[in-house]
């Protein structure tokens, strides 16, 4: 992926690739609809282990810690931003997580989350994984977007690093997602369309990220520590307390510290 032609465009359709690679992911996840009806309980919770861990350590070796750096260079109090931005991520996705009506895998829909609505259960199913995707999408498109500055110590490699971290957590979200609305008599092909759907809108949150960035520059520290907390939001909201669900978490646990090592591992050893 970082071949010469990838490092020559522009930052905003970098992050536009990235994120049509996490997106497709999702959607490769999501075709295992097709191979199977059900997922067991222990698999799905080491699945959302992983992508807790992932998106824990992705929030601070990707963004945080550069946030901070970057802040420091600028002679700014290299806390402020970080704090600012960081609280700030985790109260949007708190105020989404409030209005956007969603159901969290695994709970019965008298237990749907936000808006009081009659939508069908697949749907508000569909919807709690889109949310913690927003993030997601952010945090790649801030990272490209942040290659716009020279004097910024982002790598390309270390932006690639994390889209391949994202993608790679993406391929059991899309199963978690797909399989299960299998499970509940939905026809593959509607249960394969809804898993891929949730990921679309990681590369419209990775344009608005890299925009933003781009335009107007001394956010950069403050929007890298933004998709740092919500990605924390969800994974404290959601992620954790989802994989926890049944009697083997220690399963979910050791999936979790799998995730964390291999974004740890993807983001010092790439970045």
């Amino acid at each position: 992926m970082e071949s010469n032609w990838f490092s020559q465009l522009n930052p905003l359709v970098q992050a536009l690739l990235a994120t049509l690679f996490t997106w497709g992911l999702t959607a490769l996840g999501a075709g295992m609809v097709f191979f199977f009806k059900s997922i067991h309980r222990k698999v799905l919770n080491a699945m959302l282990g992983f992508a807790a861990g992932v998106m824990i350590a992705a929030s601070y070796w990707s963004l945080l810690a550069p946030a901070i750096e970057m802040a420091e260079m600028s002679g700014q109090t290299p806390w402020i931003p970080a704090v600012i931005g960081f609280l700030m991520g985790g109260l949007f996705l708190w105020g989404i997580d409030n209005c956007l009506p969603h159901l969290h895998l695994g709970l019965p829909i008298e237990k749907s989350e936000g808006i009081k609505t009659s939508w069908q259960r697949s749907i508000l199913l569909v919807l709690a994984i889109t949310i913690h995707n927003i993030p997601e999408g952010m945090a790649v498109g801030v990272a490209f977007g942040s290659l716009a500055y020279p004097e910024v110590s982002s790598t390309l490699a270390s932006s690639i690093a994390l889209a391949i971290g994202i993608g790679i957590q993406n391929f059991p979200e899309g199963a978690a997602v797909s399989i299960p609305l299998r499970r509940e008599g939905m026809s593959r092909l509607k249960s394969f369309w809804y898993g891929q759907l949730s990921g679309i809108v990681e590369p419209v949150a990775a344009v608005i990220g890299a925009i933003a960035v781009i335009y107007m520059r001394p956010i950069l520290p403050y929007a890298l520590s933004f998709a740092a907390g919500a990605m924390i939001y969800v994974v404290v909201e959601e992620l954790i307390p989802e994989s926890q669900l049944g009697s083997d978490t220690d399963i979910s646990t050791l999936g979790t510290m799998a995730g964390f090592a291999v974004m740890m591992l993807l983001d010092v050893a790439l970045g």
